[in-house]
């Protein structure tokens, strides 16, 4: 995959992310404003029912006072409207006469009866009647009416809509003048709010009041305090002109709880799913660029194994083709040279292969470590050894610096040498001039210390920090400068940790690097 086509894969797949988790930010918001305004209605409704039935429960209690009031009644009846009909039937020789009144009845009652504090009021009572009279023509003189008719039917009754309008107009218009405190309890207010929330499905704690022109009164339960953002309010006892002084007022100190609670299951879910879609898009992020960056180090240890590989084959070759020369083959020196050559490049790449082996079985859990007492002064001078001529033919030194008053640890003795010989030749590799290469040792508590310190190229800050990860190369494109495969101080860690110890570098572009090894001591 190209690195362009991966960028805009990257980008694609972190853009629909960011779009998923919008669009549910989205959804739950509309959600949570939905259970609001569901909430506000119901609230709403809630008060709406408590103020009417306060109006009409006081109205009516009045107006029940009023029925029941005949003796105190001093009444001043006049006609609001009048119906006459007259009418003769000659096939049956009779006339109808029918009559319908509306009439009101204006009474000044004491209002002592009411409680209001006036000395009078003024209410009106409504009464209709109808009277249908049906006379003998024979027996009517000049349409004189006085003869007793055949048919009489008088019928009277108070129309009662029309005097309750009348008696509640007049009611309003004095019972503004009574301080609300008179007018309703706190207790009714209660009542009749909590019934109604808990019927609109909302059972939570609630503080009310009633207010008049933004001022408190003496309706008001304990806990209430008025905040414009989070307290409803609805007008309550209109007057004459439809007009309220008063208003209801509710809040809820508990409502986001309640508002949250209805929809906090599908908010947890969709929290929960959009986690788990981060942390799958994460994972599988990590494991792009992961498996991005080990293509790239696998190609690079495929170009420098086959790089490692090419040399000691093509030496092998040349040297199989001079056998081959009837000239040479005769000549029995020559033929034992170009077998030892021969035989040291197959034992070349046996051991590169065994290497990249080692690391499997270290990773499967294979390779049996029997470990011994050992002086780590005597790996360290039977590793230099190995890698002596090399420094020598390039005209280097390895100086030992073995200043440890005690080198006894458990290990084992051919891996452990195998450590050390890995990182000195690191050290030789990665040297571009003679090798200049310093081996100390000293204790430090309970353990050893053992430090390899070169003069080489050095590496960068992330290269150190992955110069242990299998097939890991400082990246140099196409150029094989350094022979290797990056498995050698994958095994060194390997091995170390192994032993219970811990493998370190510190390193600096152009200014080489130190390699530290801590051991754990044993009496």
């Amino acid at each position: 995959m190209s690195k362009k086509v991966f960028v805009l894969l990257i980008i694609l797949m972190s853009a629909s992310l960011v779009g998923i988790i919008f669009v549910q930010v989205f959804f739950i918001n509309g959600a949570v404003e939905n259970e609001k305004d569901r909430f506000k209605f119901n609230v709403k409704s809630a008060l709406s029912y408590a103020s009417n039935a306060i109006e009409k429960k006081e109205l009516d209690t009045y107006f029940q006072r009023f029925q029941s009031l005949d003796s105190e009644k001093k009444k001043d009846s006049a006609a609001v409207s009048q119906l006459f009909i007259y009418q003769q039937n000659n096939s049956t020789k009779e006339t109808l006469i029918y009559k319908s009144n509306v009439l009101e009845d204006n009474y000044k009652l004491s209002s002592s009866l009411f409680d209001i504090g006036l000395d009078s009021i003024d209410i009106r009572n409504i009464i209709g009647t109808s009277k249908i009279e049906v006379y003998d023509n024979a027996n009517l003189n000049d349409r004189d009416l006085k003869p007793n008719p055949i048919l009489n039917i008088i019928n009277s009754g108070r129309l009662r809509d029309a005097e309750k309008n009348y008696f509640y107009n007049n009611l309003r218009a004095f019972a503004k003048t009574i301080p609300v405190h008179k007018r309703v309890s706190k207790e009714d207010i209660s009542e009749l709010l909590s019934k109604k929330l808990k019927e609109n499905g909302i059972d939570i704690d609630f503080e009310f009041a009633v207010y008049s022109r933004d001022l408190a009164t003496k309706v008001y339960s304990e806990g209430f305090e008025k905040d414009e953002k989070s307290t409803f309010s609805v007008p309550v006892f209109y007057d004459e002109n439809n007009q309220s002084n008063y208003k209801l007022l509710v809040n809820f100190p508990d409502d986001h709880k309640f508002i949250l609670s209805s929809i906090i299951g599908m908010i947890m879910l969709s929290v929960v799913f959009t986690l788990i879609i981060v942390l799958a898009y994460s994972s599988a992020l990590f494991q792009l660029v992961k498996q991005r960056k080990i293509s790239q180090i696998k190609t690079d240890f495929i170009n420098n194994m086959t790089h490692e590989f090419k040399t000691p084959i093509a030496t092998i070759n040349l040297a199989l083709d001079a056998i081959k020369n009837p000239k040479i083959i005769e000549d029995q020196k020559k033929v034992v040279r170009y077998l030892n050559m021969i035989k040291e490049e197959n034992k070349r790449m046996h051991a590169q292969v065994e290497n990249v082996l080692r690391i499997s079985k270290l990773e499967k859990n294979e390779l049996n470590i029997s470990k011994d007492r050992v002086d780590l002064h005597d790996l360290v001078e039977d590793a230099i050894t190995h890698v002596e001529l090399i420094v020598e033919d390039r005209q280097g030194y390895i100086k030992t610096h073995l200043d440890a008053d005690y080198s006894t640890v458990l290990a084992n003795e051919t891996h452990f040498t195998n450590v050390i010989v890995n990182m000195l030749d690191n050290a030789i590799k990665y040297s571009p001039e003679a090798p200049q290469i310093d081996v100390f040792t000293e204790n430090v508590g309970t353990n050893i210390l053992l430090r390899i310190q070169d003069q080489g190229s050095g590496m960068s800050k992330a290269a150190a920090k992955r110069v242990f990860e299998k097939f890991y190369r400082e990246h140099t494109g196409n150029i094989h400068n350094v022979k290797g495969h990056g498995l050698g101080l994958a095994y060194v860690k390997r091995i170390v940790d192994d032993h219970q110890g811990y493998v370190s570098v510190e390193s600096e572009k152009g200014k080489g690097s130190t390699f530290t090894i801590k051991l754990p001591l044993i009496s």
